[in-house]
C-alpha cells in the first residue's frame, strides 16, 4: 500500500518544533538533504504554510519554494514598493488549505464566474483553469496526491468566484485525511521549543 511510504519518510526525517506567534512550526530534514518547513495554527491544527528547500549544485542551501501559503516577494526595500505598485492588479495565485480540503485562491480576477472553467487532466496529473475571454490560464498540480500516489478525482473539484477572487477547492481523499490525523498526533508529541535555540528531534 502506497500511503505509509510518505508517512514513513516523514517519520524518518529529523524534526525540530517551535511554537511562535500562535503557530507550531515544524522543520523536517530528510535523508536526501531536502528540507521542508510547515506552520500549523496552534488552535485549529490547520496548515498555514509549507515550504521546500533543496541543496543547490554547489552543495549550499537553495531558495525556499512555497507550496502552501502566501508567496514570498522576490524583491526588497524601495524596489519592492515599486514592484508591488506595478503588479498590484496582476492575478496572485496561492494555496490555502482547510482541514478537509486543498484550496487555491487567485486574487485580482474581476471577470464573472461564467467566464471560468476548471478541469482536470488525469494523464498529466494536473488541474487547468481557463477563461472564455482568454485573459487567464493556469495549470497546477496537487503534490499531496502525487506523494500519496492517489488518483485525481474530478468529482472532488469545485470552484466559486467572490470579491474578485477565484477559489478552487479539492476535497481531500479519506486516505489523506486519515494520514494527516495520524501525523498531527505524532507532531504534537515533539517537545516544542519557544525560541529558536531548541533542537528537539523525534526518536
Amino acid at each position: 500500500m502506497a500511503v505509509p511510504s510518505w508517512l514513513e519518510r516523514l517519520r524518518a526525517a529529523s524534526k525540530t518544533a517551535l511554537v511562535q506567534d500562535g503557530k507550531r512550526k515544524i522543520h523536517y530534514l530528510f535523508e536526501d538533504g531536502k528540507e521542508m518547513a510547515e506552520e500549523y495554527d496552534v488552535k485549529t491544527s490547520e496548515l498555514v504554510s509549507r515550504k521546500w528547500r533543496e541543496k543547490n549544485t554547489l552543495g549550499g542551501s537553495g531558495k525556499w519554494q512555497v507550496e502552501v501559503g502566501e508567496p514570498t516577494s522576490p524583491l526588497l526595500g524601495a524596489l519592492e514598493s515599486e514592484f508591488i505598485k506595478e503588479s498590484s492588479s496582476n492575478p496572485v495565485f496561492m494555496r490555502k488549505d482547510t482541514l478537509s480540503s486543498f484550496q487555491w485562491r487567485i486574487r485580482n480576477l474581476p471577470y464573472p464566474k461564467e467566464v471560468y472553467s476548471v478541469s482536470m487532466e488525469k494523464e498529466q496529473r494536473c488541474c487547468v483553469i481557463r477563461t472564455t475571454n482568454k485573459k487567464y490560464y493556469k495549470k497546477f498540480s496537487i503534490p499531496d496526491l502525487d506523494r500519496y500516489q492517489l488518483p485525481l478525482d474530478a468529482a472532488a473539484l469545485s470552484f466559486i468566484h467572490t470579491n474578485n477572487t477565484l477559489i478552487i477547492t479539492y476535497q481531500k481523499p479519506k486516505e489523506i485525511l486519515a494520514a494527516e490525523q495520524q501525523l498531527q498526533k505524532e507532531l504534537k508529541k515533539i517537545k516544542a521549543a519557544n525560541s529558536g535555540d531548541g533542537d528537539c528531534k523525534t526518536q
